[in-house]
């Protein structure tokens, strides 16, 4: 291995980066469509995607040349001028959002981001509580933290902001429950990525909008990891049939350039926050917006909504067709999945499909999660799902037993 390979970078990144990721398991070189190279040559089949974020792959023409186009032209105008890119992605959000007359976007960096600012548009109803629910992943930063459920996240920085109360995901009586006079805001993701692709099912959201309502207030649904496509929808809440009060955005808005974004829904919201109560130095640049527009336009013009939804089944129709009892379950929508395992062995099943090839990402113990780009090759992606049963033996996964105890 030469002196600028793997080892050599690893070490030089451990010796210069704070250590809050641990030690990386690859220094990647280059991308090329939907595979990652590192620097000592070996391709990968991306099937986590910069962990939703790499929408369109890696180098594809439309994102690169609206790159290219708008860094010769302009990189940054402060928010004391706006830009056509910055009008323009706006007003694309609200229309792929559906958002009703008098809606508004706030454009900022990252998911974390966009949550912070949805806490304060929650705190602008004049009430402080907020219900998240358990098993809740939005975001590091103090306020985006106090919403994030898992302790190991929490503890080390406590206190956090005061009034957050969580409840089982997807049971509508605790919410309910939880919900009163003092609450501004309920903020739910609408499919739990981090705690292993859950999602609620049933009328989960229907009945998250009912209460909300009833109680005068917010539903802002966190759509930082299930938006822009990756469902299958452009947003997951549309398929629940409703209007929630605030969404959040991120991750594959950008294709892998920082934007994000708040999309408040209706007049009433949208004047909660005003002049002066929030802003951002890098958010709505020309730069970002030219990239998710490209992204947008690209993801509509190529039918990858349709194509998510379409490979999503296919890939739970070759699972299913595999017949192997040790993969439990497949969670999620459209290319959002994540396969459930029946013992806890996803990290190692990650590292396995490392060696092989492969990308992928373990959120729990017992679950391999897929979120791969919207333009994966099919062949490419039920690929590794046929050589599944080869990585669960290379890791000596264990089939279940039966009632008497003895293994199948």
């Amino acid at each position: 291995m030469n002196s600028t390979g793997t080892d050599a970078g690893l070490e030089a990144y451990e010796q210069s980066l704070l250590g809050v990721f641990g030690r990386p398991a690859l220094v990647i070189d280059h991308g090329e469509g939907c595979h990652l190279v590192d620097v000592d040559g070996h391709r990968y089949l991306d099937l986590i995607g910069g962990i939703a974020v790499s929408a369109l792959g890696h180098g594809h023409p439309a994102l690169t040349d609206a790159i290219a186009r708008q860094a010769a032209s302009l990189l940054h105008a402060s928010n004391l001028v706006t830009t056509p890119q910055q009008i323009e992605l706006a007003q694309r959000l609200l229309r792929v959002a559906g958002a009703p007359e008098g809606s508004r976007v706030f454009l900022c960096n990252s998911g974390t981001e966009a949550n912070e600012a949805a806490i304060k548009l929650a705190r602008r109803t004049g009430r402080t509580g907020i219900v998240a629910a358990e098993g809740s992943f939005h975001g590091r930063s103090t306020g985006a933290l106090a919403l994030t459920h898992r302790p190991a996240y929490r503890e080390p920085f406590a206190p956090l902001i005061p009034g957050v109360t969580h409840v089982p995901h997807g049971d509508v009586d605790a919410l309910a429950a939880a919900v009163g006079p003092d609450t501004g805001a309920v903020i739910l993701e609408a499919i739990q990525g981090e705690a292993g692709v859950i999602d609620p099912g049933g009328d989960y959201l229907v009945q998250a909008r009912r209460i909300t309502a009833d109680a005068g207030a917010l539903l802002v649904l966190d759509e930082v990891q299930t938006g822009v496509g990756r469902t299958g929808d452009w947003f997951a809440f549309q398929s629940a049939g409703i209007v929630p009060d605030a969404i959040t955005v991120a991750k594959g808005l950008g294709g892998g350039v920082p934007v994000g974004g708040l999309v408040t829904m209706g007049e009433a919201v949208s004047g909660l926050l005003t002049v002066g109560q929030h802003g951002s130095t890098f958010g709505g640049n020309p730069l970002a917006c030219a990239a998710a527009i490209a992204v947008l336009t690209t993801i509509e013009g190529d039918g990858l909504l349709q194509r998510a939804s379409r490979l999503g089944d296919a890939v739970r129709a070759r699972v299913a067709a595999l017949g192997d009892d040790r993969l439990v379950e497949v969670r999620g929508r459209g290319l959002l999945l994540g396969l459930e395992l029946s013992a806890p062995v996803a990290p190692d099943v990650v590292t396995a499909a490392r060696a092989a090839g492969y990308l992928v990402n373990a959120p729990r113990p017992t679950t391999i999660r897929l979120a791969p780009p919207l333009v994966v090759d099919e062949g490419d992606l039920l690929g590794f799902v046929d050589r599944l049963p080869d990585l669960l033996d290379a890791v000596s996964c264990p089939h279940p037993t039966d009632p008497s105890g003895a293994a199948r």
